[in-house]
């Protein structure tokens, strides 16, 4: 596991849950969600790995974009699949 992100030239997409209703994918299919997160190189929206469908995962298995943010109100953490590593932007 690394002690900091070697991805950081990925981050495109910062935005906050604004106007993010939930979990696209599991909308789509009648499901439920735990926790949002989003892709930080194309902004894809998907659920945390507490969710029965995992869609924030299985978004890095299919395009290998490595950084994802929270969506939750009060956290500020991103999590690099690749590196293991979770962290915050300096403001």
């Amino acid at each position: 596991m690394a002690d900091i992100c070697s991805h950081l030239e990925t981050i495109k997409f910062i935005e906050g849950r604004e106007g993010v209703p939930g979990c696209p994918e599991c909308i789509a299919i009648g499901s439920t969600w735990v926790h949002l997160r989003r892709c930080t190189e194309c902004g894809h929206v998907g659920c945390c790995d507490d969710s029965p469908n995992r869609h924030a995962t299985a978004h890095f298995n299919e395009t290998e974009h490595p950084v994802i943010r929270s969506l939750e109100p009060g956290e500020e953490w991103l999590w690099c699949y690749v590196d293991e590593v979770a962290f915050a932007l300096a403001e």
